[in-house]
């Protein structure tokens, strides 16, 4: 058997990079694309720069793989960079090397960025003079819709190959060649029974680099007891273990921005920061978190402190504007303000009023004096004391409803005393 100390130190490279297949023959799944008459292995076998190219596709199916398999078959230098990571300063560097390559070297180069859709707009708008003139081959891979994520104009500039979730088969023969190759685990003989190897496919869900993330660490697991058979239990162990761990697609994504909303609604800004950091740095999508600040000021906050949506908005245009990682800091700004503002559901208990109304079919026709026509008897209220006039604005079945009750709490409070000044008998609860 191997050396455990070398299994567990020395080999640092993740099995699931240690296993990466080099060529295209070794490469399993997507054989409409890999396959014969596949697009990618015609590229392959013309051994020309390809054209950019976005690499659509789940999470675990080859992405990156077929990009580094493309690359080294056209013999262009290649760049790799991370959407999450990366900022404009970074990109930058990218093409002056690339510039400088093709004027000194007439070397073509294919700049590789992962998780693609994670770039805002700005810095998608920095990619394309450099794709449109030659300057780089853009090789993306994301795991979400780019004809919604992606600038029309960059996706107009690339092709865009759909890549499927791989089959059982297909994730089956990547364990196998795990455990014989040396590079792998061949040296340690570790053998695997059909039950767990049943257990890892099952909990992988179709991602080879999940798979191969639990059989190393199963491994490692048995190992470290002095043993050389994966038993399911191994795999339950470990699956429990990393239960905790963020699914942006699963169960623990609603978890966490559950816990996140709550926290805001419930005026905590220390746990709001605490959801907030930890769902970026898990890599969820920052325009996600964004976009729902911006509905619970609007939601929980409302009329209470109506900076609260202003800051949401501005939280969310500041992401587009500088991107990650900077961008992490208007964010917690925006959710510690959501959370420290007076709370108002008015709002949103206004519209619940409204459509069960319009479910219940009160409906009525609109006011004479309300219609687009002349002499309907509307009363401007400029033309009156406090610019206010007592005219009826519903339909006449409506008559008094009261939709929006606002509450007592910060800049409501002097809402609903001016309404209720203005209108007199009519109480603001």
């Amino acid at each position: 058997m191997g050396d455990l100390f070398n299994f567990g130190t020395e080999k640092k490279v993740p099995l699931a990079a240690r296993v990466r297949p080099g060529t295209l023959s070794e490469f399993l799944g997507q054989r409409h694309l890999v396959g014969d008459n596949g697009f990618i292995k015609r590229i392959i076998e013309k051994g020309e720069p390809p054209p950019s190219i976005i690499l659509w596709g789940p999470p675990g199916c080859g992405k990156t793989t077929l990009a580094l398999i493309i690359a080294k078959s056209s013999r262009c230098n290649f760049i790799k960079v991370n959407a999450v990571l990366s900022g404009v300063a970074e990109l930058k560097k990218a093409f002056a090397k690339a510039e400088e390559d093709r004027k000194l070297y007439s070397r073509k180069t294919i700049l590789f960025i992962d998780e693609i859709h994670r770039f805002n707009r700005a810095q998608q708008d920095v990619l394309l003079p450099y794709v449109e003139d030659g300057t780089i081959i853009l090789l993306g891979a994301t795991t979400e819709n780019p004809y919604f994520t992606l600038n029309g104009t960059l996706i107009s500039r690339c092709r865009v190959l759909k890549l499927e979730p791989l089959t059982d088969e297909d994730i089956s023969r990547i364990i196998d060649r795990a455990i014989s190759e040396e590079e792998g685990l061949g040296s340690f003989n570790i053998r695997l029974t059909e039950p767990a190897r049943a257990l890892i496919m099952r909990y992988a869900n179709r991602d080879a680099r999940q798979a191969l993330n639990l059989l190393e660490e199963s491994a490692l697991l048995v190992r470290g007891e002095n043993r050389d058979t994966i038993e399911p239990s191994d795999i339950e162990r470990l699956f429990t273990e990393r239960l905790f761990k963020y699914d942006e697609h699963g169960e623990e994504h609603y978890n966490l921005i559950s816990a996140f909303i709550k926290s805001l609604r419930g005026s905590d800004p220390d746990a709001s920061v605490y959801w907030l950091v930890r769902m970026i740095d898990s890599g969820e999508d920052p325009r996600f978190i964004a976009r729902r600040m911006i509905i619970q000021s609007a939601e929980d906050v409302g009329n209470a402190d109506p900076m609260a949506l202003v800051i949401a908005v501005n939280a969310s245009q500041a992401l587009e504007y500088v991107g990650l990682p900077e961008a992490i800091i208007p964010l917690v700004q925006a959710a510690i303000y959501i959370a420290s503002a007076p709370k108002s559901n008015s709002a949103y208990n206004a519209i619940s009023r409204v459509r069960k109304d319009l479910r219940d079919e009160v409906l009525g026709d609109v006011p004479m004096h309300l219609r687009n026509v002349e002499d309907s008897g509307y009363r401007y209220p400029h033309d009156f004391p406090d610019h206010f006039v007592f005219q009826d604005y519903l339909p006449g079945s409506l008559s008094g409803r009261r939709y929006y009750e606002p509450s007592s709490e910060g800049l409501e409070k002097d809402i609903k005393e001016r309404l209720n000044k203005l209108w007199k008998g009519r109480k603001f609860f």
